[in-house]
């Protein structure tokens, strides 16, 4: 069986997918976002996060997408927990 978690796309590690679960905004944003190929079901992989809140950077459906960081808080993912790479940190 497999685990699943919930994360925002902004906590999501640079590399990894999860499968868009809720969008937690108002129809503005999720409007906006499904303009994009953003919503509910779709699979969305990260590609990369600037530093300090900045933008993320995401493929769906085989296109780039970048959007802000209150954006990206705004995706609420589930993603599969036994994938997650983890980093080994040497110190």
């Amino acid at each position: 069986m497999m685990k699943k978690k919930q994360m925002t796309l902004a906590q999501l590690p640079e590399g990894q997918s999860g499968t868009v679960v809720q969008i937690q905004g108002g129809n503005v944003l999720a409007k906006r976002l499904e303009d994009m190929g953003i919503r509910q079901g779709k699979t969305i992989t990260k590609q990369s996060a600037m530093m300090f809140h900045g933008p993320v950077t995401i493929l769906v459906d085989r296109a780039q997408v970048a959007l802000g960081y209150g954006m990206a808080s705004a995706i609420l993912l589930e993603v599969d927990a036994t994938s997650f790479r983890i980093e080994k940190v040497e110190g």
